[in-house]
């Protein structure tokens, strides 16, 4: 699997050794998350909106109702900055200063493509499904005609991309290590509480195992 080539706008420059090119890891922090935060401009404001994806290989797939905005602007080709994060831990050192955090992030640069293409969007819409909730698509009732009319999706190629991660502990000046603090890291996970059925059901069907099962 091959690299990605660091553009001027995607070169990590502040830490650089935390910036990652590989697939292999692009790839796995945007499987592993599933809200991006969509950043665009509109006659000189600056907006970003958080959103839902999909993805297909080196395609990230957007989406949303033909009425949006951000879906309507960003389909007339305007350049899109996409990121993701994923936060794994509090990093606590001795002093604030070195305070930090675990995380890992994407940003992909570009300008999205409008997905005509009846097959391509259904399967984009599939994909989103499938990315929230794995097994939930062959359950639910697929998009109508006019469901398909009243949706938006929006192709972005990774092809200007970059991720940055870190790990590990604080790193604190050698005069700290003998300050009377804890220091360390304190793990962050997403961890899914107890079901709770809809209270407008008609009809009692038990929990999906993927639903019981869950976790990202």
């Amino acid at each position: 699997m091959s690299d990605f080539t660091p553009t001027e706008h995607t070169q990590v420059k502040r830490l650089p050794k935390r910036g990652k090119y590989d697939r292999k890891t692009v790839h796995a922090i945007l499987d592993a998350a599933f809200v991006c935060h969509v950043g665009f401009c509109v006659e000189g404001q600056p907006y970003v909106i958080p959103t839902n994806y999909g993805r297909s290989g080196d395609t990230v797939y957007l989406h949303g109702s033909a009425a949006s905005r951000m879906l309507r602007t960003l389909s007339e080709g305007v350049p899109v900055c996409v990121t993701v994060t994923l936060v794994d831990g509090l990093v606590l050192a001795r002093s604030a200063f070195h305070h930090s955090v675990n995380y890992r992030s994407v940003v992909m640069l570009g300008a999205a493509r409008l997905v005509e293409d009846p097959a391509e969007k259904m399967e984009a819409l599939r994909l989103f499904t499938e990315h929230v909730m794995k097994g939930r698509w062959d359950e639910v009732r697929w998009p109508t005609e006019q469901e398909m009319k009243a949706t938006t999706v929006l192709a972005l190629p990774l092809e200007e991309v970059s991720a940055k991660v870190r790990t590990g502990g604080p790193v604190d000046d050698e005069a700290d290590y003998t300050l009377p603090v804890w220091a360390g890291v304190l793990p962050l996970e997403m961890v899914p509480q107890e079901p709770i059925a809809d209270p407008q059901r008609k009809v009692d069907q038990p929990l999906p195992a993927y639903i019981k099962n869950y976790s990202r």
